[in-house]
């Protein structure tokens, strides 16, 4: 059973964070300002004025748990301060928050870590001539838990920004799944440096890893696999009323494989097929190629490929019930610590057991400081 907390004891997690504020504008404590942002983000405020809005309405809530020696903090009070605090700083203080959270009894099953980006598509300013704000984000797949971020300017920045965001993950006992956008060699190589595998996707930016992978396979399957040494999974799933058959097949990497030379750390190939039928009586097919640095079993390559869109569904919630493509937010480490803490918001909301919809848990956060309590709460079993 969750041991409920005192809200004000959450200001643990921030204690070593540094406060970038000069000493004579510090008129209100860092932790309260935090733990403020925290609670309204989590009610579904999408800025400042939201948060100290929501802050103003539950002042004598606040009160009960945090020392507020100067009264509530500003609209302004806590814009300055979210734009001035160092993202992986700020990202670093919720890590023993978030370590709380993770199940203690794994033992051997590696823990499935996807990466991938997400445009803020109202952040936009043309008249300082910036593009979109674009987060490249890690989120544990199977336990709903984020795991940290990096900003770019552009969607092409993926490709830099994912070897930053490897740093901040601890990537023993992992394994990272990542588009074709993440199929390069120094990020295969960062990965298995630190001790983690990967499922990565493989399409046309690597056209001969690519035809190398795709040969392998429809050499095969055109013999029916008679031949091949391989593990495989056939899942079927309905969805919006049709039946979808997925299977997955992987094998190891063969010993006369063109590109071994060029990808040391990739061990074995994958191959996803997805069936769908469609309204006229024919078949939909979608086939996917994969370099893997392990040889999975079939189920569990294909809870990687399916978990990685674990990461999709979260980008979905962000934009619908957090509204963030809609944030007009153009400072770009406001938006930054923003986007974090909405992040932040749908883990403690995946962890929480209740029944209700992700979109319920929020507006009843909103309603009641009781259930707020317990989001917050979460980590503590």
């Amino acid at each position: 059973m969750t041991k409920l907390v005192d809200v004000g004891s959450v200001g643990a997690y921030f204690e070593s964070l540094s406060d970038p504020r000069h000493t004579r504008n510090r008129k209100h404590l860092l932790t309260d300002i935090v733990i403020v942002a925290v609670c309204g983000v989590i009610c579904g405020c999408d800025g400042p004025t939201a948060i100290h809005r929501w802050a103003r309405l539950h002042v004598e809530w606040l009160k009960q748990h945090l020392p507020l020696p100067n009264g509530l903090p500003s609209r302004d009070c806590i814009r300055r301060l979210l734009m001035v605090l160092k993202p992986e700083a700020f990202q670093r203080c919720f890590q023993e928050w978030i370590a709380d959270a993770l199940p203690t009894d794994e033992g051997s099953r590696r823990k499935l870590i996807a990466i991938d980006g997400k445009t803020c598509r109202g952040s936009h300013d043309e008249a300082k001539g910036l593009g979109a704000l674009h987060i490249v984000s890690a989120w544990a797949s199977e336990e709903g838990i984020a795991l940290g971020q990096v900003a770019t300017e552009e969607k092409s920045n993926e490709i830099t920004a994912i070897p930053l965001l490897l740093q901040q993950v601890d990537l023993s006992n992992a394994i990272v799944t990542i588009d074709a956008m993440g199929c390069q060699k120094e990020i295969v190589k960062q990965i298995a440096d630190g001790g983690g595998d990967f499922v990565i996707g493989v399409k046309d930016n690597q056209p001969t890893l690519k035809a190398a992978i795709e040969a392998f396979f429809l050499k095969h399957l055109e013999r029916d696999l008679e031949d091949l040494q391989y593990r495989h999974h056939e899942t079927h799933d309905s969805s919006h009323g049709r039946l979808d058959e997925r299977m997955y097949y992987v094998a190891k990497i063969p010993r006369d494989f063109a590109l071994k030379a060029d990808w040391p750390w990739v061990k074995a190939i994958g191959y996803s097929l997805r069936l769908t039928p469609q309204a006229d009586g024919t078949e939909k097919s979608e086939v996917r190629y994969y370099i893997c640095s392990r040889y999975l079993s079939g189920p569990r390559f294909g809870e990687a490929v399916r978990g990685h869109w674990a990461i999709e569904s979260m980008h979905w919630v962000l934009d619908v019930n957090f509204r963030e493509d809609d944030s007009r937010t153009r400072e770009r480490t406001l938006g930054d610590n923003l986007s974090w803490l909405r992040r932040f918001a749908v883990t403690l909301f995946k962890r929480h057991p209740g029944k209700d919809s992700l979109r319920g848990k929020m507006i009843s956060c909103g309603m009641s400081t009781a259930f707020l309590t317990e989001v917050l709460s979460l980590n503590r079993v």
